[in-house]
């Protein structure tokens, strides 16, 4: 089957059409932002909480917890759109903004004071309600932070909304409870049927790793996909240990103590467009592993599992391949859950238009390969004859029913190929004649084909 050149079909967003499809993204980081409003009414948002980058990085160097940017990122995406002096727009300018990197650290905290203690110009427009209740939990991020004074937190590049995600989540000592906090005050979540959820459900740091085809070993989604400091090997893993997702610590400052990460001071472009050196070799695979390095098998978030069974789209979402979608597949029971859905009858996957670090050389094929690759794993590994023969390999098309690709993309389509391999390809044209990339109206439209073209 040839690839088919989408154009505009007549449909509009928010249309009958839209509103009955039912959606699972997976995606992480600013992979998805831009093209929220394609997914209609009632989607659900699956991210991974392994982001040891940026503002995240000295959250968790030293308080510990899950990273939550990717989470806050998303949430502010989905803050309905209104006036310039509207109280929403007040608000998202306040989560939104971000403390200078290239400031000095004195200067940081007196713009931290300004705000934490309400005096800053960002808490115009916002009524004082709602002030309020975003000023206490700050006040309760500032409270723990002050508890590891010895750690020195820096508020660098600092992100005020992912100090109140954190603060909420510290007092909660609940992710989700944090993400519904936040959307019950910005609206986030309101004007659409729209679920974020984490990917696994943690008070502790989650920790990946990549082992590559030659042997070595990145620890570290930063270091993975946009490393700011040389990379440090680590001991190889128990095959055979399965600790809670809970026991998950800080193993990026336990055995490392003697050389602090600090990743804070990455910072994404305009579409995440940046060059990073080449892998040395490709990556094998990604995994989670403990604070001592050890490989571990966790369970996803159930509430993951349970949306899987019942809608009727899963999208693969453009993004870092191995550091934004595979961590959402690389979990007990996802596989199974996705195979042997009910309602799934739509399995897509949003080609990137070009390759990054972890993707160097990779043609189309390779994505879809690596996705079924990962998630025909198993977790843990079988050990005993028995529990090899009775590992289930199911094929390409349980995973993935479709690719969308851009016209102009520079990662190289096999349509042939591809469609030998029961899965069907799908063009769109880009209104960037100078940077091929995915939109929300030529996601839409492709969302729209391959509903209407299931033949």
């Amino acid at each position: 089957m040839g690839g088919l050149d989408l154009h505009d079909d007549g449909e509009q967003p928010g249309s009958s059409a839209d509103e009955s499809r039912s959606i699972v993204v997976i995606s992480g980081g600013t992979g998805c932002n831009s093209i929220c409003a394609a997914f209609g009414q009632d989607v659900c948002y699956v991210l991974p909480v392994s982001d040891n980058g940026g503002s995240s990085s000295e959250i968790i160097r030293v308080l510990g917890g899950p990273s939550i940017g990717d989470i806050r990122s998303l949430l502010i995406r989905l803050i309905p759109s209104s006036s310039h002096t509207s109280p929403s727009e007040a608000i998202r300018r306040l989560l939104s903004y971000r403390f200078p990197a290239n400031t000095s650290e004195r200067e940081a905290r007196d713009l931290w004071r300004d705000v934490v203690e309400g005096r800053s110009l960002l808490w115009h427009g916002i009524p004082i309600d709602r002030k309020e209740t975003i000023r206490g939990f700050l006040v309760y991020f500032e409270s723990e932070v002050l508890k590891r004074a010895h750690k020195s937190f820096s508020f660098r590049n600092g992100s005020v909304g992912n100090y109140f995600l954190t603060g909420a989540h510290l007092f909660f000592r609940s992710v989700p409870s944090a993400i519904f906090l936040f959307s019950s005050i910005t609206g986030s979540q309101a004007s659409r049927r729209a679920h974020i959820l984490p990917v696994l459900v943690t008070n502790h740091t989650v920790t990946i790793a990549a082992e590559l085809k030659n042997g070595s070993t990145i620890v570290g989604q930063c270091e993975i996909s946009h490393p700011t400091r040389p990379i440090l090997p680590i001991t190889t893993a128990s095959p055979r240990e399965e600790e809670a997702t809970d026991n998950m610590e800080e193993f990026l400052w336990s055995p490392l103590r003697d050389a602090p990460v600090r990743n804070m001071d990455f910072t994404k472009g305009i579409n995440g467009e940046e060059d990073y050196p080449t892998l040395e070799s490709p990556i094998k695979k990604v995994f989670y592993i403990n604070q001592y390095g050890q490989e571990i098998y966790p369970s996803p978030n159930a509430d993951f599992i349970k949306n899987l069974k019942c809608r009727n789209i899963l999208v693969y979402s453009c993004g870092s391949l191995y550091t934004s979608i595979i961590p959402c597949l690389a979990l007990r029971g996802v596989a199974a859950a996705i195979a042997r859905s009910r309602t799934l009858r739509y399995k897509v996957l949003l080609l990137n238009s070009k390759n990054d670090r972890e993707t160097s050389g990779y043609r189309a094929v390779d994505y879809i390969r690596a996705i079924v690759d990962i998630l025909n794993g198993q977790y843990p590994p079988p050990v005993t004859q028995k529990e090899r023969e009775s590992v289930k390999t199911y094929p390409v098309t349980a995973f993935v029913t479709h690719l969308v690709y851009v016209a102009g993309s520079s990662v190289p389509v096999d349509e042939a190929e591809i469609t030998a391999l029961g899965v069907k390809c799908l063009r769109v044209e880009s209104s960037s004649l100078s940077s091929p990339k995915f939109d929300a109206e030529n996601v839409r439209q492709a969302l729209a084909t391959v509903c209407g073209n299931n033949a």
